[in-house]
């Protein structure tokens, strides 16, 4: 497929690639929650949009990939890294005040503000009735599978601001598809845009931890380092290079119903990694989103 080329529908290559995706994004979760052990969530995301931001740069490098040239995308880039900052300050400060679980069901909103927004940004994506009732569905599969954590006692009186950051994460998330798809960062290499939603990003994440006061009580050991190293190579670079691509050629509206399946793995990598237990509550969710992906990707 040439950098040029977009297609319509997904094929079977674009479904494997963003279930990987998904898988990847899930198990993201485990690995942040494992290396905040021992290292703070905002200097955590800065060290991994900085690392994630060098492999960027090397790979290009190696393939000859001009990053740097006048493209007129420094506009769209800088919102890009600083939307993808904002998303995870918004994350990081709303799980103080409310629970996990709750966080989860809101970020996921995001795939409806981008097929609410995607029309306005290009008309051949505009999703009839039957995908949307498809979005629904999978949505409502997501909230089955959390429904124990939005029944839960009240997370204290602060809890409407964290419910609150989490809807606005997922505003800003799906306002950062839009800006790449509305944008000439959608026909430049998806490494250029990576890097500027890295590079970014990188940098307002530390100043945003220095300005919060997060230090490093002591040199991380490997049980922090290696899900650090999971995040910025495999999650951070590769997943993230790999979904720049596939947004650059297959519909926003249609790959972005996949993410619904997020939450799900991240459940599933609870189970197998954290020992969480499994409950008919996921079979039920996963059922609901493969229906509702199908239907939104009906022909």
């Amino acid at each position: 497929m040439s950098l040029t080329d977009r297609r319509a529908r997904l094929d079977t290559r674009a479904v494997v690639l963003v279930v990987v995706c998904c898988a990847l994004w899930g198990l993201n979760q485990v690995a942040t929650k494992l290396a905040l052990a021992e290292i703070p969530p905002l200097i955590q995301a800065a060290m991994r949009s900085a690392g994630a931001a060098l492999l960027v740069a090397a790979w290009a490098r190696w393939r000859g990939i001009r990053l740097f040239e006048a493209d007129g995308t420094a506009r769209a880039g800088l919102a890009m890294g600083l939307l993808f900052a904002l998303e995870f300050g918004c994350i990081f400060i709303g799980l103080q005040h409310t629970a996990a679980s709750r966080m989860v069901v809101f970020i996921y909103l995001a795939p409806f503000v981008v097929a609410l927004g995607m029309p306005f940004v290009a008309h051949d994506e505009r999703l009839r009735p039957g995908q949307l009732a498809g979005l629904a569905a999978a949505f409502a599969g997501v909230v089955w599978a959390f429904a124990e954590g939005l029944h839960a006692p009240t997370a204290g009186s602060r809890q409407w601001l964290g419910d609150a950051l989490g809807v606005a994460a997922a505003v800003i998330w799906g306002l950062t598809t839009l800006t790449l798809r509305g944008s000439r960062l959608a026909s430049a290499a998806p490494e250029k845009t990576l890097l500027w939603q890295l590079a970014v990003s990188a940098l307002a994440l530390a100043a945003a931890s220095w300005a919060g006061g997060e230090t490093l009580a002591a040199v991380p050991g490997p049980g922090a380092l290696w899900p650090l190293a999971f995040q910025i190579v495999v999650v951070t670079f590769a997943s993230y290079l790999v979904w720049f691509w596939l947004l650059r050629h297959y519909p926003a509206t249609r790959l972005s119903a996949f993410t619904l399946l997020t939450p799900v793995f991240g459940l599933l990598a609870g189970v197998l990694i954290l020992g969480e237990p499994a409950t008919a509550r996921l079979l039920v969710a996963l059922a609901a989103v493969c229906a509702g992906i199908a239907l939104v990707n009906r022909a």
